[in-house]
């Protein structure tokens, strides 16, 4: 059956036809450890893990590779400022080096909770120094980078176009406060791809240009082609990643190799939380433990982002949460009921569950439309029969899914006094709106070895 994405770089839904036909080469952008990985970043890892399992159950081999970067990536996401890294270390009063595993520990935590396959191959930035060093010099040797007193800059009017992928006119942009930065610069859109180090910068290493640094966006330009060749099938990432970071791969690409390093360009869109933007300043800054504080399993916020397409802005609310964690336990139910039934399935009944198979794989091949997807899930789950042969198929579906339909579901066991209590006395501070006796009440909950979860049907507590 034929696959189809929407490519950002031809801005079209195409026929997907992999370079190598038993194997589909994937870059995905990964994060930079300087903070806690947000669930807004974690939507994007689902879609990139749905990429994933949606190509293995169309028979294909995945050679999958993600970029840890802990160093090159500024502030500003462009040139200017310092890196984040640095920025993060000095604020946390650790080494850099500190900071990367503290962060890169807790961001695969969160994987493993999202039930997220990890890549083939995982690149650490600082371990590709030396790759990154012979692409700069190779752009410098062919002419399409320049040295000035404070980095080596890529020069974009020696390019037939740019950008390709955001397609943005950069006459029509004024180029604001990143022009200022080097007025050394030939190009107000010139970027840097090697930086030179301030004296007492802390992560450097030696270079033809002095103690220096990578620019972030030539990591993931030198890993893809240590890893994936001069070309390969996908690359992926956040909707936020095409005007900058991966307009400025491909520049580097095409200087070095004259090649756009891949054929289809796939992007993630924005997680908005109650309808608007996720900010520190708003107070709406959710991660995944926010997520398990609250009594949910993580798998239902990978439920959730079914619910649209990965192309489309997601809204999060938690009784969207709430609604999702009812599905979840449904499917899982019904699983359950199909493992232990005992009904036979006529020659009707086969024809009919595939052509629900048939639906599902129809509409995670159309750019992976998980929606449609899950509209064929419930209706397997809703058969009137019941046997293993279907179970059978919702594990099949699973594959794609991740949401671990064969768990069964805790059984709902008596609280301890001491707890009962406690949320007898939570109940009665909130009916007098005493919020803050109430979240002290519910922190003593939590301490005692319980979540507290509030919903519109009332309070459920269970043990963590």
């Amino acid at each position: 059956m034929d696959i189809y994405f929407y490519n950002t770089l031809t801005r079209k839904k195409e026929l997907f036809e992999p370079i190598n036909e038993k194997e589909v080469t994937i870059y995905s952008c990964g994060p930079t450890v300087y903070k806690d990985a947000t669930i807004g970043n974690m939507r994007t890892n689902i879609f990139q893990d749905v990429l994933r399992r949606m190509l293995k159950y169309n028979g294909y081999q995945i050679k999958h590779v993600m970029n840890i970067t802990d160093v090159g990536h500024l502030v500003s996401d462009g040139d200017d400022g310092e890196d984040k890294m640095i920025k993060s270390a000095r604020e946390e009063h650790k080494t850099p080096l500190e900071i990367a595993e503290h962060y890169t520990k807790l961001f695969f935590d969160d994987l493993k909770d999202l039930n997220i396959e990890i890549p083939e191959i995982i690149c650490k930035a600082t371990n590709y120094i030396p790759e990154m060093l012979e692409y700069v010099k190779e752009l410098v040797d062919k002419g399409y980078a320049y040295e000035t007193s404070t980095a080596i800059y890529f020069d974009v009017s020696k390019l037939d176009k740019y950008p390709v992928l955001s397609n943005l006119n950069v006459e029509e942009q004024k180029a604001g406060a990143r022009v200022e930065v080097d007025t050394e610069k030939r190009n107000p859109y010139d970027f840097a791809v090697w930086i030179k180090a301030p004296k007492n910068h802390l992560m450097k290493w030696d270079s033809p240009w002095g103690p220096s640094y990578p620019g972030w966006h030539i990591e993931c330009s030198a890993m893809s082609r240590k890893h994936l060749g001069e070309q390969f099938d996908i690359h992926t990432g956040g909707i936020d990643l095409i005007p900058t970071h991966h307009e400025n791969e491909i520049a580097q690409s095409k200087g070095a190799c004259g090649k756009i390093p891949a054929r289809y360009w796939l992007h993630g869109e924005y997680l908005l939380i109650n309808g608007g933007k996720m900010s520190k300043s708003l107070g709406n800054v959710y991660l995944l433990k926010d997520i398990k504080e609250k009594g949910y399993d993580p798998l239902v916020y990978r439920l959730l982002c079914y619910t649209c397409s990965y192309r489309n802005k997601l809204n999060f609310t938690w009784e969207g949460m709430d609604s999702a964690s009812k599905s979840l336990e449904r499917l899982r139910k019904g699983y359950q009921a199909n493992k232990n039934g005992k009904n036979q399935l006529e020659k009707e009944d086969i024809e009919k569950l595939n052509e629900l198979e048939y639906g599902f794989k129809q509409a995670i091949n159309d750019d992976m439309n998980m929606p449609l997807g899950m509209s064929f899930v419930w209706e397997v789950i809703k058969y009137p029969k019941k046997c293993p042969e279907i179970a059978n198929l919702l594990l099949k579906f699973d594959k794609v899914l991740g949401i671990r339909i064969e768990k069964e579901e805790e059984t709902s066991e008596k609280l301890p006094e001491e707890i009962s209590n406690l949320i007898e006395k939570r109940k009665q501070a909130r009916n007098e709106k005493n919020w803050q006796e109430s979240d002290r009440i519910r922190e003593e909950i939590q301490q005692k070895g319980y979540i507290v979860k509030d919903t519109k049907d009332g309070m459920e507590v269970s043990k963590k």
